[in-house]
């Protein structure tokens, strides 16, 4: 059995954020009709009205929601009640809503859906609730009241142009120092900076130089060993995360992507390599190229899994001794329904372990962990709440007989050490790149 929640018996409580309580003062009825109807009739079209039209109201999609199975079934949680609760009303009301209605949609919008997709695999006519909770969020957005700390983020990309202010000779330092150490095992080892005509730009999200920067030194080690031609900006466009695509203001997204685009096309590089992020690659591959009028992004970008397999597949990086106690494999939301690697992670994770045992349900039938899509970046005052919602992802961790957990995702890796720690799961939580710096031959 799992360690008891906090709460014993799920309640309707409004969670009181700072940010939205002080944004929701400055609202009056006409500017609260004016800004929703102003972003339905600019920035919908036709996709909202079929979505909205064609739902039937059959709760197919209740099941597939791992917020609803985690909290008893209860009805509200069900993607139909969240988008009934939400844009339903705005649409039915004409925007005639109010702060209590706009207080609950908050909640529901940025804490209670993850924008993770499930529940559209089993819509039968395919409604895209990830879509419609991401038009409330554009919403709350424009009328200035999104959470603190999710818009705090924000605020880090548009002063930064990364999610955590990191200063440009902080991120070169930070270089500096990771290639310094790695010299110290591979002494010619270079991160090379600004280097044009490069294979590849490999970027990464801020967290790395700020908190993480082993996995920079690992990224580095797998680039020399396999011989990759590739280079790293020294200028802002080096953090491929974009907290702003999960608030809602699509200005600083463009803003961050373009940066990102740009990076890429003046050091006049083939492609661009990620790190192991799934919302960072969901932004430039989905949603910010997008915004930028992009069909597809300007520069071919791969995912690291993608490259994980050319390297080994391609015989670039070959492996050692496979790791020999049993994983388990989390399968990111923004990767895997959102791209389509399942099959290829498998294929990585496979050859560098001894012994997967799958996660049941698992590859684009996995359950989300409640963070790649903006819900862990709202911070603190909903964590409580946030690991009530997870209940059913700590079930189906727990049900591997695992202890190493391998995402390839840094929010879904943050989400589930928080899962791990508060349901006493007693999981190491793993990187890919970890185990695989770990195994190959140097």
């Amino acid at each position: 059995m799992l360690k008891d929640a906090v709460e014993t018996k799920t309640t309707y409580e409004i969670i009181k954020d700072s940010a939205v309580e002080a944004g929701l003062t400055q609202l009056t009825p006409e500017r609260i009709q004016t800004v929703i109807l102003e972003t339905l009739e600019s920035e919908t079209g036709p996709r909202l009205k079929a979505y909205v039209n064609m739902c039937v109201h059959c709760g197919l999609c209740s099941e597939a929601c791992s917020y609803y199975l985690s909290n008893n079934k209860e009805p509200r949680f069900a993607p139909v009640a969240k988008v009934k609760n939400t844009i339903g009303e705005m649409i039915r009301k004409k925007g005639r809503v109010d702060n209590d209605f706009l207080r609950q949609a908050v909640q529901i919008a940025y804490t209670e859906c993850n924008l993770c997709k499930r529940c559209v695999m089993y819509c039968p006519f395919g409604i895209d609730v990830a879509y419609l909770m991401s038009i409330v969020r554009r919403i709350c957005h424009k009328l200035g009241i999104t959470p603190q700390y999710i818009q705090d983020t924000a605020h880090s990309h548009a002063a930064t142009m990364n999610q955590m202010w990191v200063k440009e000779d902080q991120w070169i330092d930070t270089l500096q120092w990771q290639e310094g150490d790695a010299r110290e095992e591979i002494p010619d080892l270079r991160i090379p900076l600004d280097k044009n005509g490069a294979d590849i730009m490999y970027s990464v999200i801020a967290p790395e130089p700020k908190f993480q920067a082993s996995l920079i030194y690992q990224a580095a080690v797998i680039m020399n060993t396999a011989g990759v031609d590739w280079t790293m900006p020294s200028a802002p466009g080096w953090d491929n995360s974009d907290m702003a695509m999960y608030t809602g203001d699509s200005e600083i997204m463009g803003r961050v992507k373009r940066a990102h685009f740009e990076a890429a096309m003046r050091l006049k590089v083939n492609r661009i390599v990620m790190g192991e992020c799934g919302h960072a690659f969901r932004s430039v591959y989905d949603v910010g190229n997008r915004w930028l009028s992009y069909k597809m992004p300007p520069v071919p970008v791969i995912h690291a899994i993608d490259f994980y397999y050319e390297l080994i597949s391609t015989g670039k990086i070959k492996i050692r001794e496979k790791f020999k106690e049993p994983v388990t494999l989390h399968d990111p939301c923004n990767v895997i329904r959102g791209r389509g690697l399942m099959e290829k992670s498998r294929y990585v994770v496979n050859a560098i372990c001894e012994n997967l045992v799958e996660m049941t349900p698992n590859r684009e039938h996995n359950f989300c962990c409640g963070a790649g899509g903006g819900v862990i970046n709202c911070g603190p005052p909903y964590k409580t709440r946030r690991m009530i919602n997870n209940k059913r992802k700590a079930e189906q961790i727990k049900e591997t007989g695992t202890k190493v957990l391998i995402s390839p995702c840094h929010n879904c890796h943050s989400g589930l050490e928080d899962i791990c720690h508060h349901y006493e799961l007693g999981m190491d939580v793993k990187f890919i790149s970890d185990i695989l710096y770990e195994v190959m031959e140097k």
